[in-house]
């Protein structure tokens, strides 16, 4: 098995609902990014895939939301501008995930997608 990452950090505003139903204040993170995509086999150039490809394709995905307000961007705000996906750290790194998975080869698999949201603070999805 061959793995390769690309890293990535993006800045954006959030605020998510919270159990009792509340909106927390607006706040702004510096949000690192790390994706990792694995293959059995190398291609005919002997690698996963292209680096250059996968950077390509997180760096226009985060473009849509660097230095933007995640409620207000897709899948997170609805096309009515309502919430629709709450956007937590773990669900950007689920959105970034099923984004970047749908793009691969078909002998490269998405293996995770981990996104910080403050020092120490990291969430993961595996799909």
């Amino acid at each position: 098995m061959y793995q390769i990452q690309i890293k990535k950090t993006f800045s954006a505003s959030h605020a998510i609902y919270l159990p009792d139903g509340s909106l927390e204040p607006l706040h702004g993170h510096n949000w690192p990014v790390v994706v990792t995509v694995e293959s059995k086999e190398l291609d005919a150039i002997e690698t996963v895939m292209d680096f250059h490809v996968l950077e390509g394709w997180i760096n226009d995905l985060l473009a849509t939301v660097h230095n933007r307000h995640l409620n207000e961007v897709a899948p997170f705000a609805g096309e009515d501008g309502k919430l629709a996906v709450n956007p937590t750290a773990e669900r950007v790194a689920w959105w970034i995930g099923t984004q970047i998975a749908s793009r691969l080869p078909d002998h490269v698999q998405l293996v995770r997608v981990s996104v910080g949201e403050a020092d120490g603070c990291t969430a993961i999805y595996l799909p």
